[in-house]
């Protein structure tokens, strides 16, 4: 149960002098409280005795008063300095979260549904804030505090009374033991559950358009009930065992206060206790039935921040499939990339799905890819990402192997636009200045320019400062494009890779672009992938890819001689703009 603590140790080492301050004024505070029943219970004596004086009462009532507002302060400094630890801890770890999530390849996301990381960003995470806050407090109060309250009853009081007063606390230590370990094993399927009802919800509000256009509003609706109802199931299967911590409480705190006065009155006319002291007892019997209970509390709290934990440390723990190399080859500029015999294939698939690819190609060369669907297209393009570690052959820069360089590095010299254009809920103007932050306004114009989407902008309401919406859905499909080659181009990079990102615009947008990338672009290298021809017919090399393997190699005039699949989609392409 505790060991949610032990794998907590590096916070608490870190935060240390805050939680032994925390911890020791709560520890004052809790011997403070301890008091005034025993004074409660020598005054009931004074008076029972007829020695009560006004001196007397005023000593008292300041004593009290003096110890009211000493807890007082002491409880808003504990508190504080507790849960601030709390927070802190939620800070950091949901930190340490987004940076792996920023960290991490495909092959992590193909593992990992997003509801489920989502689940573990704010579910698991606040459970592990509570066990560090919360946790931590009834932790004190269920054993030093009852150790405090049990130690003033049987040595200030009756050590007989006690023994058989406390006698039902071991029974409801033993029951809620076995109660935590299924909240534990409960709480992890809810938990589950709750995640995979968060990936549902994302994938209906991101393809909203679509169950819209298939009229499957009411089927959706249907299946977000079900999944909502598992969740509510496996919530109340687990707050059926909750609700047990408390009545188990009170039943044994129940049978202490029947022993307490029942013994405890024979006690008194045996003349072993005296009333005040009997009183004192049974205040003291309530002070108990908090740290009992939080007994219960405790084990609810560390079980349910152990399984959160767990969670959230197998997410951190994930080792990214690219690692950086501990010593980095230092390249200023990639003046060549070449691929020698490479191979590759997604670690969930049943076949190759690059094959032998041999190709080099220098600074300021353009390579245009083209074949049909499912080819290999993005594929070779996911390499030079370092998206995927290499299998077979290699792939090098400047003929120093890509796994001697670092991701960064790597990327830093890349403006990369795919096939899914991904823009960011916020302005125009900020989704440019993504790819160069820094960039002047002069920098802005000119990128739009070159993505040809000037006129565009003026029919906008805001222009630059017109908000997108999420994922760009106030836009068309030609304007995300757009956004995102100029996105790119405001990098200005060495590399620059357009994945099929030309395939909603016209073809005169399109010729308009590949102009402007080609007079803009001299001396440093383009890919591009497309399937609509004209876009590549410009460039120095072209590759058709058939099942992962080169087929035809050359330039656009070459090609077409060799009468292969090239040739044949160049003249259906042309047939097709003639009819248009």
């Amino acid at each position: 149960m505790f060991d949610v603590l032990g794998k907590l140790a590096w916070f608490f080492k870190k935060y240390w002098k805050q939680y032994t301050l925390a911890i020791i004024l709560l520890i004052i505070a809790t011997i403070l409280e301890i008091i005034p029943p025993y004074l409660i219970g020598l005054i009931i004596d004074i008076i029972t005795d007829g020695a009560m004086t006004k001196e007397i009462l005023i000593q008292y009532v300041a004593i009290f008063i003096s110890i009211i507002i000493s807890g007082y302060i002491l409880n808003f400094f504990w508190q504080y300095g507790l849960f601030e630890g709390a927070i802190n801890l939620e800070r950091i770890m949901r930190r340490k979260l987004m940076k792996q999530f920023l960290l991490m390849t495909p092959t992590f996301y193909e593992k990992n549904r997003t509801g489920d990381l989502m689940a573990r960003s704010t579910n698991d995470l606040n459970a592990v804030s509570l066990t560090a806050g919360f946790g931590i407090m009834t932790l004190i109060d269920s054993t030093l505090f009852l150790g405090a309250i049990i130690c003033a009853m049987g040595f200030m009081i009756s050590w007989k009374l006690t023994f058989f007063a406390m006698l039902p606390v071991p029974i409801m230590a033993v029951l809620i033991q076995y109660l935590g370990r299924l909240v534990h094993e409960r709480y992890m399927k809810a938990q589950d559950a709750f995640g995979n009802l968060n990936d549902n919800v994302l994938e209906s509000v991101s393809g909203v358009r679509v169950i819209r256009a298939y009229v499957q509003e009411k089927k959706d609706e249907m299946k977000f009930a079900d999944m909502s109802e598992d969740v509510y199931a496996k919530n109340m299967h687990t707050a059926k065992i909750n609700a047990l911590f408390g009545p188990i409480t009170t039943i044994g705190t129940g049978i202490s206060y029947v022993v307490a006065l029942g013994y405890g009155s024979v006690l008194v006319s045996n003349g072993e206790l005296t009333v005040g002291q009997l009183v004192t007892f049974n205040v003291y019997l309530g002070l108990a039935v908090w740290p009992i209970y939080a007994i219960g509390e405790l084990i609810n709290v560390m079980q349910q921040g152990n399984a959160s934990l767990d969670r959230v440390q197998e997410t951190l723990d994930y080792k990214a499939d690219v690692a950086n190399p501990q010593t980095a080859a230092h390249i200023e500029l990639p003046h060549s990339v070449q691929f020698k015999d490479l191979s590759f294939q997604y670690p969930t698939s049943q076949a190759v799905n690059l094959k032998e690819i041999s190709l080099s190609l220098k600074s300021g060369e353009t390579l245009g890819i083209v074949g049909k669907t499912g080819a290999g297209k993005t594929t070779f393009i996911r390499q030079l990402l370092k998206e995927y570690p290499l299998k077979e052959g290699q792939l090098s820069i400047d003929d120093i192997d890509i796994s001697s360089q670092t991701k960064e590095q790597v990327l830093d010299w890349i403006g990369y636009v795919p096939q899914s254009h991904v823009l960011f809920s916020r302005s125009i103007r900020e989704n440019i200045l993504f790819g160069k932050e820094d960039a002047t306004d002069e920098d802005i114009d000119r990128s739009i320019s070159l993505a040809s989407f000037k006129e565009d902008l003026k029919n906008l309401p805001l222009g630059l400062e017109t908000l997108v919406g999420e994922k760009g859905v106030s836009l068309s499909g030609g304007q995300k494009q757009r956004v995102s080659i100029a996105r790119a181009l405001i990098k200005n990079p060495e590399i620059l890779i357009l994945d099929d990102s030309l395939s909603a615009v016209d073809a005169k947008t399109e010729a308009n672009i590949i102009r402007n990338i080609q007079r803009e672009r001299s001396g440093k290298t383009t890919i591009i992938t497309t399937h609509r021809l004209s876009g590549v017919q410009h460039a120095d090399q072209i590759i058709v890819l058939d099942d992962g393997k080169i087929v035809e190699h050359g330039k656009h005039d070459a090609l077409l001689k060799e009468n292969g699949w090239y040739k044949e989609q160049f003249d259906r392409q042309q047939l097709e703009g003639a009819h248009s």
